[in-house]
């Protein structure tokens, strides 16, 4: 299988759905979604992840919008936001923005909408009008998961206005809990690795990137570079939630993990972030 990246040829990494470059160090699962079949949510309950995530999405979601507002090429940009989900991220945008949503997951993306959120149920760039147009374009968590990556890339340029810009916000490969998730899979602990890439849940990942990598593919279609930076992928506010959202741990377990993590937080900002964002100018 060849690198949608650069074009070598992949190797097996560390389970049979998973394979690497060994030239660009792209990664690559062979990982199928079940959005909106009917067992997709038995999977997962979204409204305990809601109570898991949202502090801290929220909190890096204030992040991205401010580092936006600086570079949007005009006051009254219109933004879309694929893969809305909860719309979380619409909620801060829609301070600064004219904003839309669009989620393919019926439920969440219905639940988002109930909320009086502007958010068209469906996936991208499908359910758009032939002539719509935006100023920025944002992936939140979502690009990740999309297989034909390429096309959708395509499909943001066509999209955006002149000089418009597109926010990748992902997992980075060189994150410090994704490193530590392979040295468990090379001991055959591979509960980690699989968790990171999302693995039996609705949407899995497909794809994982370091900035590299990742500036080259966008970089190849179309796009150049403006600013890129790391997010908080771990902090106190909501760690507990987050660890019992996980599942499946004893209760002192869950506890010791929970000290543990506590302890070693002020030292992960030394480290690699397992979140980064990248903001992207469309090239005419």
């Amino acid at each position: 299988m060849k690198c949608i990246v650069c074009a070598g040829n992949t190797e097996v990494g560390y389970s049979p759905w998973h394979r690497t470059c060994p030239v660009c160090r792209y990664e690559s699962a062979d990982l199928k979604p079940v959005i909106n079949q009917s067992q997709a949510h038995g999977h997962v309950d979204e409204r305990d992840r809601e109570i898991a995530l949202k502090g801290l999405r929220a909190e890096n979601f204030r992040i991205i919008v401010d580092r936006i507002s600086r570079l949007a090429p005009q006051s009254a940009a219109r933004l879309l936001d694929v893969g809305s989900a909860h719309g979380w991220f619409l909620e801060q945008a829609g301070h600064r923005f004219e904003v839309l949503g669009i989620e393919p997951d019926q439920v969440v993306g219905g639940r988002a909408a109930a909320r009086g959120l502007p958010v068209r149920l469906g996936y991208f760039p499908d359910v758009l009008e032939r002539d719509e147009r935006f100023d920025v374009i944002v992936f939140n968590d979502v690009i990740e998961h999309i297989p034909d990556i390429g096309s959708a890339l395509d499909a943001c340029h066509a999209r955006l206005n002149p000089r418009g810009l597109l926010v990748l916000n992902l997992p980075s490969s060189r994150g410090v809990f994704y490193r530590l998730s392979k040295l468990f899979a090379r001991f055959r602990l591979h509960g980690p690795f699989e968790r990171m890439w999302q693995k039996d849940l609705p949407s899995p990942h497909v794809h994982y990137f370091n900035e590299a990598n990742l500036r080259t593919l966008v970089g190849r279609h179309g796009f150049e570079e403006k600013q890129g930076f790391e997010l908080a992928s771990l902090k106190a506010g909501g760690l507990l939630e987050r660890l019992r959202f996980t599942g499946g741990t004893h209760p002192a377990l869950l506890y010791a993990q929970y000290i543990v993590l506590r302890c070693v937080i002020p030292f992960l900002n030394l480290l690699p972030s397992d979140i980064v964002v990248g903001i992207y100018r469309r090239k005419d």
